[in-house]
């Protein structure tokens, strides 16, 4: 936060003479990369401290985060007035194609004449989206279905904190759980390359799939590597528990004594 809260000062005196000056944060709700949840309390502040406004993906949150699924503003208590636009991956938790992009009637009516090249070409084939509209009827009439998500996630979490090599990064509410060495070897590629080990070891010895985070050279943020595991509503504490189990086996043969 305190990162950004520089960039939008600089940006703030950069353009202080012009006028109608079109500034957003984008953001995204539940990072894919790392598992962790953005902070929207302390962004909406500083896009109102700097007259900014918002664009959130919650393609990873939708359906996830708050008590009925509704996403980022949910969990926090946030009005969702006071986000400018979101939009959302339709291929999560909904379990279908496209996505969508929602704000007030002004900014989507601007959206919709400005993009009129696209609504032929790439709109979404109507029975897609009557999959979305099922998918969100279904998680209104089964509430039980997040407080699942929630307790798998703890049964996980409990798990993968036994393993001693390995610390989780993520947000304890977070289904994109997030494994990073203790102890790195202090090559990037070194990590890399034992963490590509165990992903492939579980995956052929217990058939367990997890998956080792790859950086690309142009990223500017160098997030340090690690081990994905993608919880859902599906799956029975026996699943959890295997998963868990793998990786702690797999980890000690492959890293040894390292902690």
């Amino acid at each position: 936060m305190d990162s950004l809260s520089k960039t939008l000062e600089n940006i703030t005196s950069k353009y202080k003479g012009t006028k109608n000056l079109r500034r957003y944060i984008v953001v995204e709700a539940l990072y894919q990369n790392s598992g962790q949840i953005a902070p929207l309390d302390e962004i909406i502040k500083l896009k109102e401290k700097y007259r900014f406004r918002i664009l959130l993906d919650e393609g990873n949150s939708f359906g996830v985060l708050g008590s009925s699924g509704r996403g980022l503003t949910e969990h926090y208590g946030v009005p969702v007035e006071k986000l400018d636009l979101i939009t959302a991956a339709m291929g999560h938790a909904l379990a279908t194609e496209g996505g969508f992009c929602t704000g007030s009637a002004r900014v989507i009516d601007h959206q919709r004449l400005s993009s009129s090249g696209y609504v032929f070409s790439a709109s979404l084939p109507p029975y897609l989206a009557s999959a979305a509209i099922t998918a969100i009827d279904v998680l209104d009439e089964n509430p039980n279905l997040l407080t699942k998500l929630k307790n798998n996630i703890a049964v996980l979490w409990k798990g993968l904190s036994r393993i001693p090599s390995f610390t989780i990064a993520s947000h304890p509410e977070s289904p994109i759980v997030y494994l990073r060495l203790k102890q790195s070897t202090g090559s990037l590629k070194d990590d890399l390359q034992l963490l590509e080990n165990i992903a492939e070891r579980t995956l052929k010895e217990d058939s367990v799939f997890v998956a080792a985070s790859r950086r690309s050279t142009l990223d500017k943020c160098k997030l340090p590597v690690g081990i994905r595991l993608f919880v859902s509503a599906g799956h029975e504490e026996s699943d959890l528990h295997k998963a868990s189990e793998s990786l702690e086996r797999v980890a000690a043969i492959v890293l040894g004594g390292r902690n």
